[in-house]
């Protein structure tokens, strides 16, 4: 697998790989990604219900959606999605990061940002988390939100495509857990 870089990139947004892209979100060897207006937060369960989620049976915890900007008091859990349109082919990945100065600021995306050859017609979904004891972090759509790395392998044969097996393709917004298969 090798790492694709600038010239490449220019051609995967062309070819609309890459959906919403401005020139200026080209980096060397990257493309910075922006924050889209849908947010899902953790809900409060409530004194009756229970706080235990029980991932083996496909069980989620409780979002509630907002719009507008994104707020993360401290210790708080979101999951929001990228402008960004991905129909990646059967050769290419994608990794997603956070930019560094959004780590150095207090902000943790929770590492499941890896991108599946033949993921297709979705928006990232990214999980949030704020780490800091004593400040709200605040962003608003638009915002740069990370960066997406893509590498191009050999291909995958078709049965083995995020296309045919994966459970979050065409997902135009913020996606919340479909439980664990």
């Amino acid at each position: 697998m090798s790492l694709i870089t600038y010239t490449d990139l220019c051609a995967l947004v062309h070819q609309g790989v890459i959906e919403n892209v401005k020139p200026e979100q080209i980096n060397a060897a990257s493309i910075d990604l922006t924050l889209a207006d849908g947010y899902l937060y953790e809900a409060d369960p409530g004194r009756d219900s229970s706080h235990v989620i029980n991932l083996g049976a496909k069980e989620t915890p409780a979002m509630r959606a907002h719009k507008g900007m994104l707020i993360l008091n401290p210790g708080a859990f979101a999951l929001a999605s990228t402008e960004q349109v991905f129909n990646l082919p059967n050769d290419i990945a994608a990794i997603y990061v956070l930019k560094s100065s959004m780590a150095r600021a207090g902000l943790n995306h929770l590492n499941a940002g890896y991108c599946d050859p033949g993921w297709h017609g979705s928006a990232l979904t990214m999980e949030f988390h704020n780490t800091l004891r004593h400040h709200t972090l605040v962003m608003r759509p638009g915002d740069k939100c990370g960066q997406m790395y893509f590498f191009r392998g050999e291909a995958v044969p078709e049965l083995a495509s995020y296309a045919v097996r994966g459970q979050y393709n065409g997902d135009n917004g913020v996606q919340a857990s479909k439980g664990v298969r």
